[in-house]
């Protein structure tokens, strides 16, 4: 990495302003914050020092057009908000390492396994982990019915997909029928009847480490995103996190989905990015963003698990960003 290059770029910055104002707060004194988004309407993008508007990641010149802003701007790391970005930023690592840019993220394969919620799952069985149960294939799941091995209501929801975008109940298996005879990439999973938590944990680029981690009960949901939600700690709960984030290998930020069923933790779902539910940890004492700048600098970080109080609330409210035309 070049010693000269200090900016840093948010891609897909969306309504992420908390997120932008943090690495602003961080980098202060050390350089810039450029972020980027396919939407002028894209109110993060105001917060950052400088933004550009880009095309959507499906542009074949996506890529080359990030890299000129990366060289343009200085920039010396990246990362971005949005679950499909990740395995296009890390399916050309290469280019960017060879640009003097370091991805703040996990490998393409383990982007890839995060997407889809099928291979996930295939991989959290076979290494022993509690996780819903689930289906491609809905004779089996039928099958599986019949046996008693598993119960109505279940989900349905697209195999890779994010923010919670077209998940459904079926209460019987007309429903499985109908929601599945108007799509063909729907997956059927258990309904896990539990206390749903969420991880904020960032694993060190350097020394590959867990360096911080943040664990909250979920309260109240909205758009697939956490809206209410209080802090706690369980030795427990951190040592299943460490074992299964060594063993799957993933790096830099990450947000996790997991369910308490009655004392037992099941994995659910992985975001190999910055949750929605992060600021509750940046407030509650876990600032990863000044990680990922000792990181872009070569120093590893110390780590500090669970270094925040129990019993903190988190509660979202809305705000507003206005801008004139002409801005």
């Amino acid at each position: 990495m070049k010693q000269d290059k200090k900016n840093f770029l948010i891609l897909a910055a969306g309504t992420r302003n908390k997120i932008v104002q943090y690495f602003k707060k961080a980098w202060q004194g050390e350089g810039l914050i450029v972020a980027t988004d396919a939407s002028e309407l894209g109110p993060a993008i105001y917060d950052a020092d400088k933004y550009y508007i880009v095309p959507p990641i499906s542009d074949p010149g996506y890529i080359d057009i990030i890299l000129d802003i990366c060289e343009k701007e200085n920039i010396s790391g990246l990362l971005s908000l949005i679950d499909p970005e990740l395995s296009l930023l890390a399916k050309n690592k290469e280019r960017f390492e060879a640009a003097g840019v370091t991805i703040i993220g996990s490998s393409y394969e383990l982007c890839e396994m995060s997407l889809d919620k099928m291979k996930m799952y295939d991989w959290l069985v076979e290494h022993g982990y509690k996780c819903a149960r689930s289906w491609m294939d809905k004779e089996e799941f039928y099958k599986a019915v019949d046996k008693g091995e598993i119960s109505y209501p279940v989900f349905l929801k697209p195999y890779r997909g994010s923010a919670s975008i077209n998940i459904s109940m079926a209460e019987d298996r007309e429903t499985v029928e109908l929601l599945m005879s108007h799509a063909d990439n729907l997956m059927i999973q258990e309904l896990l009847d539990g206390q749903e938590i969420g991880a904020d944990v960032y694993i060190d680029m350097i020394s590959g480490e867990i360096v911080s981690m943040f664990t909250k009960k979920k309260i109240k949901m909205r758009a697939g995103e956490t809206d209410k939600a209080v802090s706690f700690k369980d030795p427990a709960l951190f040592e299943l996190i460490e074992r299964f984030v060594k063993e799957a290998g993933y790096m830099g930020q990450i947000d996790i989905d997991i369910f308490d069923v009655d004392g037992e933790y099941y994995i659910s779902e992985v975001n190999p990015r910055f949750g929605g539910g992060y600021p509750h940890a940046y407030e509650a004492g876990c600032d990863h963003m000044s990680m990922i700048l000792n990181n872009l600098k070569g120093i590893a970080n110390e780590r500090c698990l669970g270094g925040y109080e129990d019993d903190i609330y988190m509660m979202k409210y809305n705000e507003v960003k206005i801008i004139s035309r002409g801005h």
